[in-house]
């Protein structure tokens, strides 16, 4: 049992991201000391929405300069600190080095990031942000899984360097997490897992995650002939922050939280928005043929291999989130308006 006293500021590594922005918002609206590190604290497209934040909060916000790839570099933020939220990674599927673009920065960003932890003598937790990814690699493992569903005693085996490396990497990141808490006894570890995060961004324009390009493809005509009935998860990102907040205060929370508030598919979320934006976005209406993308998938997209088609599209993807309600007390927002306030962010964003 970890109880963590609110009066000490808390650290959010990665504050620009996505779900970063949100956790951050929602930790200074509670009054709370934020130490947010990011890797250019003067770059105003990127922590403009921090400083605005801030200024209409109750809290305080303090920026650090951090590299995951800089040992030491996290050590300044971390002083004073009992919590620590480690949500820096990076989340893009397509890269030229896999290694060097996603594995080094997942495994040696956390190692650095724990690692500092065990140096500052006031850190009793630390929050980790892994992914449903870590879990599993395929759809069709879900299948293979106790009731047919993916729980938190389950480990992606299957993704490699070569196949699927995000989902790998991920995998990697939170395995090294696991072994360097088990070697101290100073702070214990809470992960949480989140599935497909969507929903609004705080700033849009300079956001990189693939929940917007998702949109910009359902907004643009990419899919206009139709979406491919691949099975995910899908969880708010401002659900995503709540579960942070509660890992990290909640003294019996312990162990992997699945995040995940929706079993669905991408045809699913798209058709979620067209009561709304059909009329001036070709949003898809129809499935894409699984055969079809057996055929041509790797010449629209590289992530569409014939093995990846085979084992993900119709295949169902089912997880059990009851650990997180039960014991964080997480509730989920519905599907239709985490897809609905996204896609009218990314309008307002000029996104498209």
């Amino acid at each position: 049992m970890t109880q963590i006293d609110k009066t000490k500021p808390v650290m959010v590594t990665g504050a620009a991201g996505f779900v970063a922005g949100w956790l951050v918002k929602k930790l200074l609206e509670q009054g709370l000391t934020v130490h947010a590190t990011v890797r250019d604290p003067l770059n105003t497209s990127k922590v403009s929405h921090l400083l605005s934040i801030a200024e209409n909060s109750t809290g305080t916000l303090k920026l650090f300069k951090a590299d995951l790839m800089q040992p030491g570099s996290f050590n300044e933020a971390m002083q004073g600190c009992e919590l620590v939220f480690h949500t820096a990674s990076p989340f893009v599927l397509e890269v030229k080095d896999p290694q060097r673009d996603l594995i080094n920065p997942a495994v040696m960003g956390t190692a650095n990031v724990l690692d500092a932890a065990s140096q500052t003598s006031s850190v009793k937790r630390v929050v980790l942000t892994s992914s449903c990814a870590s879990i599993f690699g395929d759809n069709i493992e879900c299948a293979q899984a106790p009731n047919g569903m993916l729980n938190e005693s389950i480990w992606n085996t299957t993704s490699s360097l070569k196949y699927m490396p995000y989902s790998y990497s991920k995998t990697m990141a939170e395995r090294k997490a696991w072994e360097l808490a088990e070697k101290q006894n100073q702070w214990d570890l809470v992960t949480i897992n989140p599935s497909f995060v969507m929903g609004p961004a705080l700033n849009p324009q300079a956001t990189v995650s693939e929940s917007i390009t998702v949109l910009k493809q359902m907004a643009d005509g990419t899919m206009r002939v139709g979406a491919p009935r691949l099975g995910i998860g899908v969880v708010d990102v401002r659900d995503v922050a709540d579960a942070h907040i509660a890992a990290g205060f909640n003294p019996a929370a312990r162990g992997r939280y699945i995040t995940s508030g929706h079993n669905t598919d991408m045809l699913a979320i798209a058709s979620t928005l067209r009561p709304r934006f059909g009329k001036r976005y070709p949003l898809p209406r129809n499935a894409v043929p699984k055969w079809l993308l057996l055929l041509v998938g790797s010449f629209v997209n590289k992530m569409l291999s014939r093995e990846y088609v085979r084992k993900n599209v119709d295949v169902v993807w089912m997880a059990d989130n009851s650990k997180i309600k039960r014991e964080l007390g997480i509730a989920f927002t519905p599907l239709d308006k985490t897809m609905n306030d996204g896609f009218q962010s990314a309008i307002d964003a000029g996104l498209f």
